[in-house]
Formats: C-alpha cells, structure tokens, sequence
C-alpha cells in the first residue's frame, strides 16, 4: 500500500518519483498525502528527515494548474536554509512537467533581485516570514489566489519569535484556503495556532513507526579551559570523516574554528551574523566534503540537509532536551551507524544527570587515545566557476571539460553545485591547482569563465 501508485497522481508525476528514486512512501507521506490531495488540513507531527517535504511537495505540485500564473502556494520555513532546501526538492518533484515557477524569498537576499522575480510572477513561494511579508506590505507579492499555506517546522518557527509575522503573513491569505503544519514537536503554541488557523485539522503523528536512528551517545566532563583540546582528542580517537560540533553563542563558532584550523583541523564556522553569500561557501564546502568539521550554532543548522553525517558534537550543551534530540538526529540516518558526543563542565553535573540513562555512556576523556599527527583534511577542495544556471551551464557541461580538456578523471570530481551565476565543483584535493589552471585557460560550452579555488 505504500506505493506512489496507489494514490490519484498522474503518470507524469509517478514516473518522474521513480526516476528521482521515491520509490515508496515514507509513514509521513503515506499517512498524510491522501488527505493533502484532498484539500484537508493537516497538524503533523513529524521529524527532520522523515520526508515530510515530499509529503506537501508532491500534494501541492499535483494539484498545481499550471496555466495559471499566480501564486498558489505558499510554504514558510524558519530559516534561509531550510527554505532552500525545500525549494531544491520542489523542484526535483516538479520536474514530471513544464514551466512551473518555483520562488524563494528570504533575507540576506537581494530585495531589488525579488522584486523583479516577482514580476515575472510564480506558481508556488517558498519563504521566511519576515521576508515575505515585507513583500506583501509593499505589494510586490499578492496572496489572493492562494490555495495551500503550509507551515514547515513551525516549532522552530515559534521558538525564534516568527508567531506575530505568521499571523500577519495570514491575513493576507484568503480564508477559504488548506493549511498544513508540520511541526516536530506538538506544545500548546503550536496546538493553539493550529486551532486559530486550520479548520477541522487532521492529526498525524509517525514519530511511533519512524526507525530510530542508531546513534551511539557519549557523554564527557570537562573543564571549560581545555574544551577544544578534549573536542580535538574526540575526533582523532573517532576519525569522523566528518562533523557538526554545536556552539551556543555566535562569537564561539568563529573563534572555535580558528582553534581548530591552528591544531590541523579543517573547521568551517556557521552563524546567523555571516553574510549570505558566506553562508552559501560554507554550506556548499561541507555539503561536498571540502570542510570537514562544521561549526554552528541551532538556529544557523536548522534546515541543513547532509544525508551522511558521521558524528555531532555538543561542544555546549544545549539548553534543554528537546535541541538535544534535534541536535544529534543529523547523525545515523538512513540505516547508518551515528556518533554523538557531548561536553559538559563540572557546574552542568546537577543539570547532566536528567542526561543520565542506561543507553548513554558517561566516561573519562582521559581514556581516549589521541594521535599525536592527527590531521582532519578534507578529501576535496571546492573549485568556483563564475557561470551558472543563467548562462546555460550544466552540470554535463562542467563534468565534459574536467574529463576532457583538464583531463582529470570522473572519480577525481565529486559533487557539483550550479547556483544563477556560480557553479562550485568539489576536486580532489591533490589536483586542485592542476585543475584550476587548465580550466583558467580552457572552455566550458566554447566559452572562458573565471575560476578560483575556494
């Protein structure tokens, strides 16, 4: 029964699942996408990486009319992101048909670059609420075809202070219209929000026939001046292949990844005062292996989505158990083994012992091994190319002139990313320059870009 055949989607739309390799349902999305094709209005409970995107995804997209140019629905995410990401896989998904129009709006964009987008009209808007708001008091954005509201982590949502932008965002939605809220965790505010604006919600709850993740959870005491040097032990005794350590504080990512990089580690820091486009270099280096260790803080990961993750760190421990969960979730998904380990001080002893299960290990950071020429290098490096999807450039294109002019071979390139007007390639790290210098003086579909390594 948990076939994509099995429900009212077009052909079009089952073949091209297929062919992104949706094969089957997830419980998320065989629970709730019958009633999503349906026009009913949805509160699930659900958590990252259970394939609640697809879920509202594919629903919204099948019953897109595609001939009509108007905003038909809208999807607000928490974070930049967050809504990138759900704005990729739309697109995936989208793919069953033709000119369907996809629009992200967030901050630390371009206003000027929205507005003109906005111009061109979209079928569906996948944004953060501030920014998209600001859009609708300036009347660049009109919601008054809109047919699907959906509300992606709306916990999270709700923890950053969005609750007044939410409500202000609705009241320019019609009322006759399906809300969907999906929310990792079910408080009362997210319970009276749903009660204020959804009409006779169904429930859906999957976290019961969800595989858990199998993570192995271990906990260190610490004293605060010798946290980096214990976080650096960890990682040469583990050998992660790679890392997301947790900071609570803005300031502590940046002068963590210094440490780090002093010690031999390769580190990346993540953090909301980061412009976006270093946001984007940051995220693009690890999501291809160029970084190994990420360094962020809970706001500033929410949204990433890095299918294989060998270990989390909680350099600081989080405030409360819930961003735990949340935190070390990232690791072990999909079947895989995962590693979360935390730090703590002597002073957090009486707030650790709620920690304190017979599945968690709590030993001496004095009984790991360190090797003493423990280096975490990434196995690449990302190469920027200035032309993207603006400039036609595909990914076949980029991989046709590294294998053939530059001469490296396919398994020397890793992942590429095509972003409007850069392209990033992850190279293995012995060949870079070589890489960078012949592609410098080289083409790609018989034109020269620039080039510079990352």
């Amino acid at each position: 029964m948990n076939n994509f055949s099995n429900l009212h989607l077009s052909k079009e739309m089952i073949q091209n699942l297929d062919n992104i390799g949706y094969t089957q349902m997830t419980p998320v999305q065989e629970k709730s996408l019958p009633f999503i094709l349906e026009n009913k209005d949805l509160i699930v409970k659900a958590k990252t990486g259970s394939g609640k995107t697809a879920a509202f995804g594919i629903g919204i997209l099948q019953k897109l009319q595609v001939k009509k140019f108007r905003v038909q629905s809208l999807v607000l995410c928490p974070t930049r992101e967050l809504a990138d990401q759900v704005a990729k896989e739309l697109r995936m998904i989208a793919k069953f048909t033709h000119n369907i129009k996809i629009l992200t709006l967030c901050g630390g964009s371009s206003f000027g670059h929205q507005l003109h987008s906005l111009r061109h009209g979209a079928h569906i808007i996948v944004a953060t609420p501030g920014r998209v708001l600001k859009h609708l008091n300036k009347e660049s954005l009109n919601l008054d075809d809109l047919e699907t509201l959906v509300l992606d982590e709306a916990d999270r949502m709700l923890d950053m202070g969005f609750i007044e932008e939410i409500q202000n965002v609705i009241s320019f939605a019609p009322q006759n219209r399906q809300t969907l809220l999906f929310s990792a965790t079910y408080p009362d505010e997210i319970l009276n929000l749903s009660k204020s604006i959804q009409k006779d919600a169904i429930s859906i709850e999957t976290a019961s026939v969800e595989v858990e993740n199998k993570i192995v959870e271990r906990f260190y005491e610490v004293d605060n001046p010798l946290k980096t040097d214990a976080l650096v032990k960890i990682l040469s005794s583990f050998k992660p292949t790679n890392a997301i350590v947790f900071c609570n504080m803005k300031i502590s990512c940046d002068d963590l990844a210094k440490d780090l990089q002093k010690k031999g580690v390769d580190a990346l820091a993540l953090h909301g005062d980061m412009e976006q486009y270093d946001r984007n270099d940051v995220l693009v280096q690890f999501s291809n292996n160029s970084c190994s260790v990420l360094i962020a803080t809970d706001v500033a990961a929410r949204g990433l989505d890095i299918k294989e993750l060998a270990m989390v760190v909680n350099y600081d421990m989080p405030h409360d158990s819930e961003t735990y969960t949340h935190r070390i979730g990232r690791t072990g998904r999909a079947g895989a083994d995962g590693l979360a380990c935390s730090l703590y001080t002597p002073t957090q002893i009486s707030f650790i012992d709620e920690y304190k299960n017979n599945k968690r290990i709590f030993e001496d950071i004095s009984d790991l091994k360190i090797d003493t020429n423990f280096k975490m290098r990434p196995p690449y490096i990302t190469l920027v190319i200035e032309g993207g999807k603006k400039d036609k450039v595909r990914k076949g294109d980029i991989l046709g002139a590294l294998t053939g002019d530059v001469g490296l071979k396919g398994s020397s390139i890793g992942k590429i990313d095509i972003y409007d007007r850069q392209s990033y390639v992850a190279i293995e790290s012995s060949l870079i320059d070589e890489a960078q210098k012949k592609l410098k003086n080289g083409k790609i579909k018989g034109k020269r870009f620039s080039t510079w390594i990352l």
